[in-house]
């Protein structure tokens, strides 16, 4: 029998002056048009931590130190598959933001904590609420399963 296997995620919450780093996706073939945060799957054999560091790197274009890379939130997630989202803060990198995938972001912008997009992806929503109370775990789409 085949082990059951869950896919881990990184998202990163970049934030600086009460503002969040959103994006939004386009041309992905999930949630296009919808704002997330610049996230990203684990590759395998690799931390958190370093898919975070790699992920800044690939979608933000900047550098950040291990030591700046702060857990704030696990989110246990059921849509059509099942899914571990690790939610990290980011509040010092190195270099300048800039959209690096603009085949997969077609925006890439600081938004205030009170004027977030309605487009917002609505797990992730949940996840920066989640953030800004101090909840550090959730877990989504099981109610229909208990």
């Amino acid at each position: 029998m085949q082990r059951f296997k869950l896919i881990p995620a990184v998202h990163l919450f970049f934030v600086q002056e009460g503002q969040v780093l959103l994006l939004r996706r386009a041309n992905t073939g999930y949630e296009d048009g919808n704002y997330s945060v610049v996230a990203g799957h684990l590759d395998g054999y690799e931390s958190v931590i370093q898919a975070a560091i790699r992920e800044a790197r690939e979608e933000a274009g900047v550098e950040i130190d291990p030591a700046d890379v702060q857990m704030v939130g696990v989110m246990h997630r059921l849509s059509n598959d099942e899914r571990v989202d690790f939610f990290v803060e980011i509040v010092r990198w190195t270099g300048e933001i800039w959209n690096r995938e603009p085949n997969k972001c077609d925006d890439l912008r600081w938004f205030a904590w009170d004027a977030l997009p309605d487009n917002l992806i609505p797990y992730v929503r949940r996840a920066l609420d989640n953030y800004r109370q101090g909840r550090w775990f959730d877990s989504v789409g099981f109610e229909q399963v208990e």
